[in-house]
Protein backbone atom coordinates (compact mmCIF):
# COMPACT_ATOMS: atom_id res chain seq x y z
CA UNK A 1 0.00 0.00 0.00
CA UNK A 2 1.15 3.37 -0.82
CA UNK A 3 1.86 5.58 2.16
CA UNK A 4 -0.20 8.64 2.90
CA UNK A 5 1.47 11.99 1.91
CA UNK A 6 3.46 13.42 4.47
CA UNK A 7 3.13 17.03 5.78
CA UNK A 8 4.71 19.08 7.76
CA UNK A 9 3.59 22.66 9.13
CA UNK A 10 5.24 25.85 10.63
CA UNK A 11 3.47 28.16 12.59
CA UNK A 12 5.06 31.23 12.52
CA UNK A 13 4.38 34.56 14.75
CA UNK A 14 6.10 35.92 17.90
CA UNK A 15 2.77 36.45 19.20
CA UNK A 16 2.29 32.53 19.11
CA UNK A 17 5.11 32.46 21.14
CA UNK A 18 4.42 34.75 23.49
CA UNK A 19 0.82 33.11 24.33
CA UNK A 20 -0.93 35.86 23.00
CA UNK A 21 -2.61 34.32 20.62
CA UNK A 22 -4.16 30.54 20.27
CA UNK A 23 -2.59 29.01 16.88
CA UNK A 24 -5.97 27.01 15.75
CA UNK A 25 -4.77 27.42 12.55
CA UNK A 26 -2.85 23.90 13.09
CA UNK A 27 -4.95 22.00 14.78
CA UNK A 28 -7.61 23.10 11.75
CA UNK A 29 -5.17 22.09 8.87
CA UNK A 30 -4.39 18.61 11.30
CA UNK A 31 -7.65 17.68 11.05
CA UNK A 32 -8.17 18.69 7.24
CA UNK A 33 -5.07 16.48 6.29
CA UNK A 34 -6.44 13.69 8.84
CA UNK A 35 -9.89 13.55 7.16
CA UNK A 36 -8.13 13.74 3.26
CA UNK A 37 -5.82 10.64 4.54
CA UNK A 38 -2.66 12.05 5.11
CA UNK A 39 0.04 11.98 7.17
CA UNK A 40 1.35 15.26 9.80
CA UNK A 41 4.34 14.16 10.37
CA UNK A 42 6.04 17.23 12.10
CA UNK A 43 4.67 20.99 13.65
CA UNK A 44 7.15 23.28 14.33
CA UNK A 45 6.59 26.78 16.27
CA UNK A 46 8.62 29.35 14.97
CA UNK A 47 9.52 33.69 16.04
CA UNK A 48 9.45 36.31 13.29
CA UNK A 49 12.92 35.64 12.80
CA UNK A 50 13.72 35.09 8.72
CA UNK A 51 16.98 32.59 9.32
CA UNK A 52 15.21 30.15 11.93
CA UNK A 53 12.24 29.84 9.18
CA UNK A 54 14.51 29.63 6.27
CA UNK A 55 16.14 26.64 8.37
CA UNK A 56 13.12 25.25 9.10
CA UNK A 57 12.16 25.61 5.15
CA UNK A 58 15.15 23.82 4.23
CA UNK A 59 15.10 21.45 6.35
CA UNK A 60 12.07 20.40 5.40
CA UNK A 61 12.76 20.03 1.74
CA UNK A 62 15.80 18.17 2.35
CA UNK A 63 13.48 15.53 4.05
CA UNK A 64 11.05 15.43 1.33
CA UNK A 65 8.22 16.45 3.01
CA UNK A 66 5.30 16.16 0.17
CA UNK A 67 3.56 19.19 1.35
CA UNK A 68 4.83 21.75 3.78
CA UNK A 69 2.24 24.59 5.36
CA UNK A 70 2.94 27.82 6.66
CA UNK A 71 0.82 30.28 8.75
CA UNK A 72 1.43 33.92 9.01
CA UNK A 73 3.40 36.73 8.20
CA UNK A 74 2.65 37.60 4.91
CA UNK A 75 0.98 41.01 5.53
CA UNK A 76 2.34 44.37 4.73
CA UNK A 77 4.76 45.42 7.82
CA UNK A 78 8.14 44.74 8.19
CA UNK A 79 7.67 41.93 10.85
CA UNK A 80 6.12 39.78 8.05
CA UNK A 81 8.74 37.93 6.84
CA UNK A 82 7.76 34.39 6.11
CA UNK A 83 8.14 35.10 2.02
CA UNK A 84 11.54 36.46 2.13
CA UNK A 85 12.05 32.77 4.22
CA UNK A 86 10.87 30.51 2.39
CA UNK A 87 12.76 32.02 -0.78
CA UNK A 88 15.92 31.68 0.99
CA UNK A 89 14.95 28.47 2.33
CA UNK A 90 14.15 27.33 -1.17
CA UNK A 91 17.42 28.65 -2.54
CA UNK A 92 15.69 31.43 -4.43
CA UNK A 93 14.90 35.20 -4.93
CA UNK A 94 12.29 37.88 -3.83
CA UNK A 95 10.50 39.14 -6.89
CA UNK A 96 7.57 41.55 -7.82
CA UNK A 97 4.78 39.34 -9.29
CA UNK A 98 2.26 40.78 -11.12
CA UNK A 99 -0.56 38.66 -11.03
CA UNK A 100 -0.45 38.86 -7.08
CA UNK A 101 0.01 42.68 -7.36
CA UNK A 102 -3.46 43.10 -9.50
CA UNK A 103 -4.71 40.40 -6.48
CA UNK A 104 -3.24 43.24 -3.84
CA UNK A 105 -4.80 46.02 -6.08
CA UNK A 106 -8.25 44.11 -6.53
CA UNK A 107 -8.90 43.24 -3.25
CA UNK A 108 -7.96 46.42 -1.37
CA UNK A 109 -10.11 48.49 -4.08
CA UNK A 110 -13.03 46.04 -3.23
CA UNK A 111 -12.55 46.66 0.87
CA UNK A 112 -13.08 50.35 -0.51
CA UNK A 113 -15.59 50.44 -2.34
CA UNK A 114 -17.51 48.45 0.41
CA UNK A 115 -16.31 50.85 2.77
CA UNK A 116 -14.17 48.53 5.38
CA UNK A 117 -11.12 50.58 4.30
CA UNK A 118 -10.28 53.93 3.88
CA UNK A 119 -7.82 54.19 0.58
CA UNK A 120 -8.19 51.89 -2.48
CA UNK A 121 -5.02 51.24 -4.30
CA UNK A 122 -1.26 50.04 -3.80
CA UNK A 123 0.97 51.61 -1.59
CA UNK A 124 4.94 50.57 -1.02
CA UNK A 125 3.61 48.28 2.11
CA UNK A 126 0.62 47.12 0.63
CA UNK A 127 2.96 45.91 -2.61
CA UNK A 128 5.27 44.27 -0.39
CA UNK A 129 2.50 41.52 -0.03
CA UNK A 130 3.15 40.72 -3.94
CA UNK A 131 6.68 39.67 -3.31
CA UNK A 132 7.14 36.24 -3.68
CA UNK A 133 10.08 33.83 -4.04
CA UNK A 134 10.79 33.38 -7.92
CA UNK A 135 8.64 30.44 -9.41
CA UNK A 136 5.33 30.94 -7.02
CA UNK A 137 1.93 31.68 -8.18
CA UNK A 138 -0.04 33.35 -6.04
CA UNK A 139 -3.27 32.07 -4.47
CA UNK A 140 -6.34 34.06 -4.24
CA UNK A 141 -7.69 34.92 -1.12
CA UNK A 142 -11.69 35.24 -1.15
CA UNK A 143 -11.81 37.26 2.03
CA UNK A 144 -8.60 39.24 2.70
CA UNK A 145 -5.94 40.66 1.16
CA UNK A 146 -2.95 38.94 1.31
CA UNK A 147 -2.68 36.47 -1.47
CA UNK A 148 -1.28 32.62 -0.22
CA UNK A 149 1.59 31.76 -2.09
CA UNK A 150 2.32 28.02 -3.99
CA UNK A 151 5.95 27.21 -4.82
CA UNK A 152 7.72 23.63 -5.44
CA UNK A 153 11.07 23.38 -4.68
CA UNK A 154 12.41 20.00 -5.35
CA UNK A 155 9.68 17.37 -4.41
CA UNK A 156 7.92 19.34 -1.72
CA UNK A 157 5.09 21.81 -2.38
CA UNK A 158 5.54 24.89 -0.20
CA UNK A 159 2.04 26.58 0.65
CA UNK A 160 2.12 30.22 2.84
CA UNK A 161 -0.74 30.87 4.14
CA UNK A 162 -2.07 34.33 6.11
CA UNK A 163 -2.11 33.67 9.87
CA UNK A 164 -5.73 35.00 10.27
CA UNK A 165 -8.04 31.94 10.24
CA UNK A 166 -10.92 32.86 8.34
CA UNK A 167 -8.36 33.49 5.87
CA UNK A 168 -6.65 30.62 5.78
CA UNK A 169 -9.33 28.30 5.72
CA UNK A 170 -10.87 30.03 2.79
CA UNK A 171 -7.48 29.53 1.04
CA UNK A 172 -7.06 25.90 1.53
CA UNK A 173 -11.20 25.13 1.30
CA UNK A 174 -11.59 27.23 -1.75
CA UNK A 175 -8.53 27.99 -4.02
CA UNK A 176 -6.57 24.98 -3.45
CA UNK A 177 -9.30 22.71 -3.43
CA UNK A 178 -7.98 21.38 -6.77
CA UNK A 179 -4.20 20.49 -5.52
CA UNK A 180 -5.80 18.73 -2.75
CA UNK A 181 -7.61 16.36 -4.48
CA UNK A 182 -4.29 15.73 -6.92
CA UNK A 183 -2.05 15.21 -3.84
CA UNK A 184 -4.23 12.72 -1.33
CA UNK A 185 -6.60 11.68 -4.19
CA UNK A 186 -9.83 9.38 -2.59
CA UNK A 187 -7.55 9.32 0.36
CA UNK A 188 -10.00 9.27 3.58
CA UNK A 189 -10.16 8.04 7.22
CA UNK A 190 -12.28 6.19 9.47
CA UNK A 191 -12.62 7.01 13.06
CA UNK A 192 -14.65 6.25 16.17
CA UNK A 193 -14.83 6.86 19.77
CA UNK A 194 -15.32 4.86 22.75
CA UNK A 195 -15.94 6.40 26.17
CA UNK A 196 -14.22 4.39 29.01
CA UNK A 197 -15.64 4.28 32.72
CA UNK A 198 -12.54 4.29 34.16
CA UNK A 199 -9.91 6.77 34.29
CA UNK A 200 -6.71 4.94 35.31
CA UNK A 201 -4.79 3.74 31.87
CA UNK A 202 -2.73 1.58 33.34
CA UNK A 203 -6.50 -0.84 34.66
CA UNK A 204 -6.93 -0.84 30.41
CA UNK A 205 -3.12 -1.35 29.34
CA UNK A 206 -3.98 -5.20 28.94
CA UNK A 207 -6.95 -5.12 26.19
CA UNK A 208 -4.76 -1.84 24.54
CA UNK A 209 -1.60 -3.14 23.97
CA UNK A 210 -3.51 -6.64 22.38
CA UNK A 211 -5.71 -4.66 20.31
CA UNK A 212 -3.18 -2.52 18.76
CA UNK A 213 -0.64 -5.40 18.37
CA UNK A 214 -3.71 -7.13 16.31
CA UNK A 215 -5.11 -4.18 14.16
CA UNK A 216 -1.69 -2.23 13.38
CA UNK A 217 -3.39 0.00 10.44
CA UNK A 218 -5.52 1.33 13.32
CA UNK A 219 -4.13 4.31 15.52
CA UNK A 220 -5.72 3.49 19.28
CA UNK A 221 -4.88 6.17 21.93
CA UNK A 222 -6.39 6.61 24.98
CA UNK A 223 -6.93 10.54 25.39
CA UNK A 224 -6.23 11.00 29.14
CA UNK A 225 -8.13 13.63 31.58
CA UNK A 226 -6.53 15.13 34.91
CA UNK A 227 -7.69 12.59 37.56
CA UNK A 228 -10.33 13.68 39.66
CA UNK A 229 -12.04 15.60 37.37
CA UNK A 230 -14.65 13.49 35.72
CA UNK A 231 -13.93 8.91 35.89
CA UNK A 232 -14.00 8.44 32.20
CA UNK A 233 -11.65 8.47 29.70
CA UNK A 234 -12.04 8.88 25.90
CA UNK A 235 -10.53 6.21 23.63
CA UNK A 236 -9.89 7.38 19.68
CA UNK A 237 -9.39 4.13 16.91
CA UNK A 238 -8.36 6.15 13.34
CA UNK A 239 -7.63 4.53 9.96
CA UNK A 240 -6.19 6.77 7.51
CA UNK A 241 -5.37 6.52 3.70
CA UNK A 242 -7.15 4.24 1.32
CA UNK A 243 -10.84 3.06 0.68
CA UNK A 244 -13.55 4.56 2.90
CA UNK A 245 -15.12 1.60 3.56
CA UNK A 246 -12.07 -0.63 3.93
CA UNK A 247 -10.78 1.45 6.69
CA UNK A 248 -14.11 1.85 8.31
CA UNK A 249 -13.96 -1.93 8.24
CA UNK A 250 -10.28 -2.02 9.82
CA UNK A 251 -11.75 0.25 12.58
CA UNK A 252 -14.91 -1.53 13.71
CA UNK A 253 -12.97 -4.52 13.41
CA UNK A 254 -10.55 -2.81 15.92
CA UNK A 255 -13.71 -0.86 18.49
CA UNK A 256 -14.98 -4.59 18.39
CA UNK A 257 -11.98 -6.45 19.18
CA UNK A 258 -11.39 -3.92 21.81
CA UNK A 259 -14.92 -3.57 23.69
CA UNK A 260 -14.04 -7.53 23.74
CA UNK A 261 -11.63 -6.67 25.97
CA UNK A 262 -12.94 -4.15 27.94
CA UNK A 263 -15.67 -6.35 29.31
CA UNK A 264 -12.77 -8.75 30.10
CA UNK A 265 -11.70 -6.57 32.50
CA UNK A 266 -15.29 -5.49 33.66
CA UNK A 267 -14.77 -1.91 32.37
CA UNK A 268 -18.01 -0.11 31.01
CA UNK A 269 -17.84 1.56 27.96
CA UNK A 270 -20.04 3.07 25.33
CA UNK A 271 -19.80 5.14 21.99
CA UNK A 272 -19.15 8.80 21.67
CA UNK A 273 -19.64 10.69 17.90
CA UNK A 274 -15.96 11.64 16.74
CA UNK A 275 -15.58 14.97 15.87
CA UNK A 276 -16.34 16.17 12.23
CA UNK A 277 -12.78 17.09 10.55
Amino acid sequence: MTPPPTVEILAIGNELLRGEILDTNTQWLCRLVTARGGRVGRVTLLADVETEIAAAVSAAIERGVAVLFTSGGLGPTDDDLTLAAVARGAGVEVVLNEQARAMVRASYDDFHARGIIAEPGLNPFREKMARLPAGAEPLVNPVGTAPGVFLRAGGTAIISLPGVPPELEAIVSRTLAPFLDRTFGSGASASRLLTVRCNDESIMAPALTGVVARHPRVYIKSLARALGEVPELDILLLATGGDPQELQSLVDAACVDLCQGLDALSIPHRPKAAPTP
